[in-house]
């Protein structure tokens, strides 16, 4: 696009390190602004032509990104993974990024990532949050459990963490320390807060205007409950960007990347390069899946009948999983239950 300038932006917590360049590869400028809403707005007023930018994907990428979309005539976001030769080069500093991340971009050749829209990542945000309070609510369950193991308490494993028996349990620990009973009263506290807070975020988000028809949609497949389809809602954002399903199994994690050359291929374990909040709710949601749902039951009744362990079949589970959100997702149509015939019947 002649006319057009080229801009890559080398984002940092407090500064972001631009090139400006022509279609030609012809330098304009370049230089250091401090990552502030006010110098930026003053930068992108001062083009006289339209312009083009590009910057990595990182954690300070969102606001800037949001900041800076309505005064570029687009605004493209790499992925990480794909970017790494930039660092793996010789020389390597701040100057040198953004010129490459210019170059690449008036090349057409920058790996650009999928950027969902603001809403869908505030949303994201309180989601990744509520995630964060079960992982503190299991470490206080699992503190608990460890000081009472610490000075010998006798305890019931299957109604230790219940607000009664906790209560009772409290008061025929007169042979422990003080200072045990102390901690234990403030680990449960503080389980409390960490539970309750996370149950408001919960319900707070499936009643959401923009979610709430969605999740319902999603929820009327047998074995995916309401955290496993906000996380596909706000994780995956629009379905429609996988054209088919077998790429959205490969983001969400669910098998091995491909390594082929001169005709010889060899088989890894599943590939890093996924979205791990995904890869996580799905196996969960593919351990329980079989109990409520016969199809997905016979999909792991047919991949044990294989000789495949529970690891594996349980992938076969998820994969398929995967397949039934996305096209429900896609169609906006409720799951329809077929009559499945098991395996074990059918011989």
């Amino acid at each position: 696009m002649k006319g057009y300038y080229y801009i890559g932006l080398d984002v940092h917590k407090k500064s972001i390190s631009y090139c400006v360049k022509t279609v030609e590869g012809t330098i304009v400028d370049e230089g250091i602004l401090p990552a502030t809403r006010e110098s930026l707005r003053e930068w992108a007023e001062s083009f006289a032509s339209p312009w083009v930018g590009a910057m990595e994907a990182t954690l300070f990428t969102g606001w800037i990104y949001d900041f800076l979309l309505p005064f570029a005539e687009e605004l493209k976001v790499g992925h990480s993974y794909m970017l790494r030769a930039i660092a793996a080069s010789k020389k390597k500093n701040d100057r040198v990024d953004a010129r490459k991340l210019a170059d690449l971009l008036r090349c057409d050749l920058f790996p650009e990532c999928y950027m969902a829209s603001e809403k869908i990542r505030e949303l994201r945000r309180v989601l990744r949050y509520r995630n964060l309070l079960v992982r503190e609510a299991a470490r206080m369950k699992n503190k608990t459990a460890g000081l009472l193991m610490e000075v010998g308490a006798e305890y019931d494993k299957q109604r230790l963490h219940g607000k009664a028996y906790f209560k009772a349990l409290l008061e025929t620990l007169d042979y422990v320390p003080p200072s045990v009973v102390s901690l234990l009263k403030l680990t449960r506290s503080s389980l409390e807060v960490f539970v309750a807070n996370q149950n408001l975020l919960l319900k707070a988000l499936q009643e959401h205007p923009n979610l709430r028809e969605r999740v319902d949609c999603l929820m009327s497949i047998p074995g995916v409950g309401k955290v496993t389809a906000l996380t596909w809602a706000l994780e995956i954002g629009d379905p429609h960007r996988f054209s088919s399903c077998k790429k959205a199994i490969s983001y969400c994690g669910l098998c091995s990347p491909q390594d082929e050359s001169a005709g010889k291929e060899r088989r890894h374990p599943l590939s890093k390069q996924r979205n791990k909040h995904l890869q996580t709710i799905l196996v969960e949601a593919a351990q329980l899946g079989p109990l409520r749902n016969p199809q997905l039951a016979s999909v792991y009744e047919r991949e044990r009948g294989r000789g495949a362990n529970h690891n594996q079949a349980t992938l076969a589970v998820a994969r398929k999983l995967v397949a039934y959100l996305l096209c429900v997702d896609k169609t906006g149509k409720r799951f329809e239950l077929r009559n499945v015939v098991s395996t074990s019947l059918a011989m």
